[in-house]
């Protein structure tokens, strides 16, 4: 039987919403018109989980803020959008009515929110959604979710965080929050302590209403 949290804090991307094609086609054409070379879907998808300024930092382009910006563009840009991974109003409606409180923490912008997220609803379930304009440090630094916390008025072991990515499972560990895997999204194998929940699906959640 799972612990019984006061709220449930969501990562987005790879957790609620399905980006993986609408990021990394992109991608892989914006970093081809930079190096004059095609890049692989083998290649890019490494980089799945990665903040994205953080990926144009770690391939040292001399301005890797503009580079970014223009993927960012190159996202917004892309035919097909963000969708929801199925099940997730389920999950979201029934939480609300079991009194889980419910928050997001992401790295993505206000905009980008704005556009793959709140556009599906979700935003009327969330009481707070702490981005990557509301804080100077990102995952897997702690300070987004404590943020989060501040807002909420709880504290770490009332909280679960559930997200796909190392650097997910990282800021839930250094913010002392627990942390649950969603492995429906994730693009690589985490390898986590025996007492971290592992969630297949998001309606695997729901073992969490008590």
């Amino acid at each position: 039987m799972c612990k019984a949290y006061k709220a449930v804090l969501y990562d987005l991307d790879g957790t609620i919403v399905n980006t993986l094609d609408m990021n990394m086609i992109p991608l892989m054409r914006v970093l081809e018109e930079e190096t004059g070379r095609p890049w692989t879907w083998e290649q890019v998808l490494p980089y799945a989980p990665w903040p994205g300024l953080k990926v144009m930092e770690s391939l040292h382009f001399p301005d890797p803020e503009a580079v970014y910006a223009r993927w960012v563009q190159a996202v917004n840009e892309y035919e097909n959008g963000a969708t929801l991974f199925d099940g997730w109003m389920t999950v979201f409606e029934r939480f609300q009515q079991a009194g889980i409180r419910q928050a997001v923490v992401s790295a993505k912008t206000r905009s980008q929110y704005a556009l793959d997220v709140a556009a599906h609803g979700v935003d009327a379930f969330m009481e707070t959604a702490v981005l990557a304009d509301d804080t100077t440090k990102h995952k897997p630094d702690p300070a987004p979710i404590r943020l989060a916390l501040e807002k909420l008025g709880l504290r770490p072991d009332e909280v679960l965080y559930i997200g796909d990515a190392p650097s997910d499972y990282e800021a839930a560990n250094n913010a002392g929050v627990d942390f649950g895997w969603a492995k429906w999204g994730a693009t690589m194998p985490l390898e986590l302590p025996d007492f971290v929940e592992v969630f297949e699906c998001p309606l695997d959640l729901l073992r969490l209403i008590p």
